[in-house]
């Protein structure tokens, strides 16, 4: 069963080397002008600038994840960019984007 193909959300992920391993339907969409499913085999780092690849050389450092929002064209979303592990090894990063309404309901639960 490979849930992550449809889902709504982009999921890309790349080994420690910072090679594209897998994405599913929408980061390939997303990623559509930059190759989309062409970017598999290829290295995050010659894809972003330098501050962007001290981003991702500081999450595979500290193995601890990276979140924040964005607004492009239009469209806000969340990205949430983490480590991956397999038996407790770090084995590279997972980046999920989501598109979240500009207004979105927050709770709090006790």
């Amino acid at each position: 069963m490979d849930w992550t193909k449809e889902f709504p959300a982009s999921i890309l992920m790349c080994d420690n080397n910072g090679i594209v391993a897998e994405m599913n339907e929408k980061a390939a969409a997303t990623f559509a002008d930059d190759g989309g499913y062409a970017l598999i085999g290829k290295n995050l780092f010659e894809c972003h600038t330098a501050v962007s690849n001290e981003k991702i050389k500081e999450i595979m450092d500290q193995k601890k994840p990276n979140i924040y929002t964005i607004e492009k064209k239009g469209i806000k979303k969340l990205i949430y960019q983490s480590p991956w592990f397999e038996n407790g090894e770090m084995k590279g990063i997972v980046e999920l984007s989501l598109e979240i309404p500009f207004d979105m309901p927050h709770f709090i639960r006790e």
